[in-house]
Order: structure tokens, then C-alpha cells, then sequence
């Protein structure tokens, strides 16, 4: 047995190019596995949270300042929306239409407080024509939830020579606009649930699901196996061969 396993190792001749190559990427696809593993982990903690807190019943907007996690959790909210100050968020799309979504600041009466409300989807089918919406004028009961990135999103903010008003935005952070308007608003971006002054209001709440993740690192784990599998057997095949020759010219020098 013993013998054997000399007698293959030291048959094993994989060669250094190949050998270099294997040392490069096989760490670097058992990685990126095991980074598609910790994603899909971290986004099925954030759906079961999700799904925690949108079944539970609003809280009131006096609450809110004071949760100190307040991602995904609903609120219960009565004011009016601030229509002089709409941004339009451009590149989103719904069952591959293209769309904006519609923000606008919302004043709660009970709390005082300014939110950036997420009133909805709407299509925007011919971009020569902007998109078309209304604004509710007398106050609304709303009940929305709070909307908190999974990890820091890349933020384009608002040219402030760009006066004009509505914002054709790819992204926003409501911080931003709270400062540009002078007003203390609420940190993150609300999104209404269906109702009086709504649009469309189905988000994914993640883009990409865990199943996804868990397809991606089994792709790597694959592709690491294949890559190992190939560089034993071409070593194990690739015998040194004697210079054409050497045995000739060796007598020779005898």
C-alpha cells in the first residue's frame, strides 16, 4: 500500500505553470463560494425579519424616532404630502416595464415629523413625456413601513443648480433632502402600503433571493472540484520524458 502511494506520488508531474494557476484560483472560487453562502445566509435573516415586522400592527410615528432598529417596521401615519418637492426616481422597473418610483416629503400632524414617503410605482412608457401624477391635497391616514438598504447603496444626489422641481433622480438619501429644504425629517426612506394616495406599491425586498446565492456558491464549489479533478489527473498522466538522445550521447562521453 505504502508502496503504492510513493510510486504515484512520485509519479505526479503536474508541472509549475499549472501548478501556479491551481494555487491562484482554487482559493479564490472556494471564496467566492463561500461569500455566495454568507449572502444568501445574511438575506434570509433580513426576509425573516421582514416578514416578522410587516405582520406586526403599525406603531405610531411618535414611536418611530424612538426605535433604535426601525428597518421594515410599519407606522401608522396621518398629514399631508408636501407636493412642491417630488422627486422621481428613474430605472425601476416592473415586469419589465420601464418606471419611476414617486417620493414625496409627508408632515405627520401627531409627531411633527417630515418623512420621505414612497408613494409608488408608475410607468413611463415614452420618456419625451414626463411622467403624469396627482397629489392629494387634503390629510391622509397612511400606513407605510420603513425601507433600509441592505448595505451601502452608491447615492447620487441632487445638483443643487438644479432648481427645478420634480427631481428626475437615480437614488436619494432623505438626508440629503432634508438638509437642501432646511427641514428635521426621519432618516430613511418610507414606502406606503397600499391605499389613498398610492400608486403601485410592490417592492421586492431584496433583489436577488437566498436560492439564488445558494445556486451561485454550488456553481463555484463545482467549478473548484472540476479545476482540482483536471490538474490531479493531467499531473498523475504527464510523465517526464527522457531528452531524445541522452542515452546515445551519454555512451559517447563514456
Amino acid at each position: 500500500m505504502k508502496t503504492s502511494i510513493a510510486s504515484a506520488i512520485k509519479q505526479f508531474r503536474p508541472g509549475i505553470a499549472p501548478t501556479l494557476v491551481v494555487l491562484v484560483l482554487l482559493p479564490l472560487m472556494v471564496g467566492l463560494g463561500c461569500w455566495q453562502l454568507s449572502r444568501g445566509h445574511e438575506k434570509q435573516l433580513l426576509l425573516d425579519s421582514y416578514a416578522e415586522r410587516r405582520a406586526a400592527e403599525p406603531m405610531s410615528s411618535e414611536q418611530l424616532n424612538d426605535t433604535a432598529d426601525p428597518a421594515f417596521r410599519r407606522v401608522h401615519l396621518r398629514g399631508q404630502f408636501d407636493a412642491d418637492h417630488s422627486v422621481l426616481l428613474d430605472n425601476r422597473m416592473r415586469n419589465g416595464k420601464a418606471g419611476v418610483e414617486l417620493l414625496q416629503p409627508f408632515h405627520d400632524q401627531a409627531s411633527g415629523l417630515w418623512l420621505l414617503l414612497n408613494r409608488g410605482w408608475l410607468p413611463w412608457p415614452d420618456r419625451r413625456t414626463p411622467p403624469a401624477f396627482t397629489t392629494p391635497e387634503q390629510p391622509l391616514n397612511i400606513d407605510a413601513w420603513v425601507y433600509v438598504a441592505p448595505g451601502e447603496t452608491f447615492q447620487l444626489h441632487a445638483d443643487p443648480a438644479a432648481t427645478q422641481w420634480p427631481r428626475l433622480l437615480t437614488a436619494l438619501h432623505p438626508a440629503a433632502l432634508w438638509t437642501e429644504l432646511g427641514r428635521s425629517g426621519f432618516a430613511y426612506e418610507l414606502r406606503a402600503e397600499a391605499g389613498p394616495g398610492t400608486y403601485e406599491t410592490t417592492w421586492p425586498v431584496v433583489a436577488m433571493g437566498p436560492e439564488k446565492h445558494l445556486a451561485y456558491a454550488v456553481q463555484w464549489f463545482a467549478m473548484a472540484l472540476a479545476l482540482l479533478v483536471l490538474y490531479l489527473y493531467l499531473g498523475s498522466h504527464n510523465k517526464k520524458e527522457k531528452p531524445h538522445g541522452s542515452g546515445h550521447e551519454s555512451t559517447q562521453h563514456v
